[in-house]
């Protein structure tokens, strides 16, 4: 039997290029009349930023690493406790996208947001807080393994998060586990969802459980058949009937979420 080696954990400051945001709007932002992904797009009492630099400069970050024999995870405390990277060191792959610079775009709730890694968000899309500091604490387990903690209280509906990042001796895959707790009197409604980033081609493809034939747009603003579409889906015309489980397939660029499922997974290949 192979001897499993113990899963070291451990923080390291490192540089990375960095195209840095404006100030906030000083001027709190209650509710505009937009709808963002579906949701409210108020963000009250998160500021707002609508500015990115031009021009980048190198930035030091605080990341936590948690290694075994088989993968090597990267956790950004930093900029929401996101995995930065995903490395599968059997073969030097990183099998979710590893971003060596940190570009943020304004497209999340509250301005920027950055490609790239495992994003977690709640309580809806793209949190609030994707581009902040989350409180995180490192614990080595009983059994060998060791776990990253991240934890954060959302500031507009005071529910609040844990997420723990696991590896175990011997073992190549990362387990990740989530706890919400209402801190409030009132009921709260979310969302829990992680959104991982990987790198594509025309050999890339979906997997969707087998009894998902439906699929909707954020909103559900549109729906179609999956995986042959056979209609009209993001104003593209699928009506010969289209694989659009299938990324060379999609001309534009198209979001789906599965409609109902009895299984519990999703994938990609």
């Amino acid at each position: 039997m192979k001897n499993e080696q113990k899963v070291h954990l451990w923080e390291e400051a490192r540089q990375i290029p960095t195209y840095e945001v404006g100030e906030p709007n000083k001027n709190p932002m209650f509710l505009e009349k937009r709808v963002y992904q579906g949701s409210s797009g108020k963000v009250y009492p998160h500021p707002v930023i609508d500015k990115i630099h031009d021009q980048k400069k190198l930035k030091s970050y605080n990341l936590v690493i948690v290694e075994n024999e088989y993968l090597r995870i990267e956790v950004m405390p930093e900029l929401g406790g996101r995995i930065y990277r995903a490395l599968d060191k059997t073969n030097n792959y990183d099998f979710v996208y590893y971003n060596t610079v940190i570009k943020p775009a304004l497209v999340g709730l509250a301005g920027p947001w950055i490609s790239g890694g495992i994003e977690f968000n709640w309580p809806q899309h793209h949190r609030p807080n994707t581009y902040g500091p989350v409180e995180y604490k490192l614990t080595e387990n009983d059994d060998g393994s060791a776990t990253v903690w991240v934890s954060e209280i959302d500031r507009m509906y005071g529910t609040k998060v844990t997420a723990g990042f696991t590896l175990h001796p011997g073992k190549a895959y990362l387990e990740i586990k989530a706890q919400l707790y209402n801190r409030t009197s009132q009921p709260q409604t979310f969302l829990w969802w992680a959104n991982p980033a990987v790198a594509v081609n025309d050999h890339t493809q979906s997997v969707f459980p087998p009894d998902v034939h439906a699929v909707f747009d954020h909103g559900k603003r549109d729906v179609s058949r999956f995986p042959i579409a056979t209609g009209t889906y993001y104003k593209m015309d699928y009506s010969e009937g289209v694989d659009i489980s299938r990324y060379k397939n999609i001309p534009v660029p198209t979001s789906y979420m599965a409609y109902k499922s009895d299984y519990d997974f999703v994938g990609g290949i």
